[in-house]
């Protein structure tokens, strides 16, 4: 499996699956899918009707569909013109995306591998207003840009951005964006997830890349083109921003397929990130220093001899980083597992918040805390629990 960027493409090499960047640089509206070589034609089986159940389901009311529709069509009327489509030229092509309208005062955000390198720039309007826009500032570690345009404050319309926090799995989301040029496309799925991780697009000074938090997982449809548009909740405010789908498959010309499984950044990174783009340009995310894997299967802790699998694993601590001069330790013993090593403390609280997953404590670092704030880990070392005092600096 790859990890695929579109705009502009790269080839980064993972581990287990791929993420293709949901930008587009190029589409074809005439393009088909082919049949594959060697996979058999699919049998359609006819099953014996099961029996009826005892007590019936409730009805589908029509007029509950009706409501729904009348809801998603008003979301549609009252937010489409605060997403806007972003055409960018480059040395080495052009690229399609989107965004959305922060501010009266023209500041648009989107992905930041929407306008990496691009040398012009477009925004375009669902009113049909076409302007120039300028990048300000660029956030690589979680995939954030700002543009800034010169139009009328009253032809703006800002989305209001919603708590991300309080997002439920399994409820529903929509996203609005530009897939394959498709402008001002609208469609409907769920929150499928919380709390993922992605690989940052900063890469580190010790090789590999950061890792990117807080990262909400959708099953509505995201495809090249929906890069840095909005994913909403019902009531029309702003919950994440589209910048990536997992895919397996592609299309002719090499572009991902929409799987089911999309990601957006939280709308409380935004929230924290963003001003301080606006009026600094640049913004410092809270470093510890560690290398952790993000889940421990049931076989991965017997093999490290560990007395759970709940938390986070530390493999590697970065020499002179704030974990190293805290006195965390990473693996050091080879085990029945290659290329994994026993010895790590595991990380299972940050100030007295559970830590399941590496996820859980990426998340609460990019949302609550900034470099030269102090933390509390609660770990387990040799099967004891102790508490490291951590002084968190800034991503080099």
């Amino acid at each position: 499996m790859t990890t695929k960027r579109l705009f502009p493409l790269f080839l980064l090499i993972t581990i287990f699956f791929g993420v293709g960047i949901a930008c587009q640089t190029s589409f074809d509206l005439n393009q088909f899918a082919q049949p594959t070589a060697g996979v058999s034609t699919p049998q359609i089986i006819f099953l014996t009707p099961a029996p009826l159940p005892t007590s019936a389901a409730p009805p589908v009311v029509i007029g509950d569909l009706r409501q729904q529709e009348d809801l998603l069509a008003a979301l549609y009327e009252r937010v489409s013109p605060g997403v806007v489509a972003i055409q960018t030229l480059s040395d080495v092509g052009g690229g399609l995306g989107s965004g959305f309208v922060y501010d009266h005062e023209g500041h648009i955000v989107t992905n930041y591998h929407v306008v990496e390198n691009a040398t012009d720039l477009e925004v375009d309007f669902i009113s049909g207003l076409k302007v120039r826009g300028e990048v300000i500032a660029n956030d690589l570690d979680s995939d954030l840009a700002v543009i800034k345009v010169d139009v009328p404050a009253d032809q703006l319309t800002p989305l209001v951005l919603g708590d991300s926090d309080a997002l439920k799995v399994g409820q529903m989301v929509v996203a609005i964006g530009n897939p394959f040029g498709l402008s001002s496309t609208m469609t409907l799925g769920i929150v499928s997830a919380k709390g993922r991780t992605l690989e940052s697009i900063r890469t580190a000074p010790e090789g590999g890349s950061f890792s990117a938090g807080d990262v909400i997982q959708t099953d509505a449809a995201i495809n090249p083109g929906n890069s840095g548009g909005p994913l909403l909740n019902l009531n029309g405010e702003v919950i994440g921003l589209n910048r990536a789908i997992r895919a397996t498959g592609t299309t002719l010309t090499g572009e991902p397929v929409n799987s089911g499984i999309g990601f957006a950044v939280s709308s409380n990174i935004i929230r924290r990130v963003v001003p301080v783009l606006i009026t600094q340009g640049k913004y410092d995310y809270p470093y510890m220093g560690v290398r952790a894997r993000e889940e421990i299967s049931l076989i991965e802790q017997e093999a490290l001899g560990l007395p759970t699998a709940i938390g986070a694993y530390v493999v590697e601590v970065t020499r002179g980083g704030p974990a190293d001069k805290a006195g965390l330790k990473g693996g050091s013993r080879q085990t029945s597992i290659p290329g994994l090593l026993a010895g790590g403390d595991l990380i299972i609280a940050v100030d007295g918040q559970p830590v399941r997953v590496f996820g859980d404590l990426l998340s609460y670092l990019m949302k609550y805390k900034s470099p030269g704030d102090t933390i509390v880990l609660t770990i387990l070392r040799n099967g004891e629990k102790k508490e490291i005092t951590l002084t968190l600096d800034k991503r080099p």
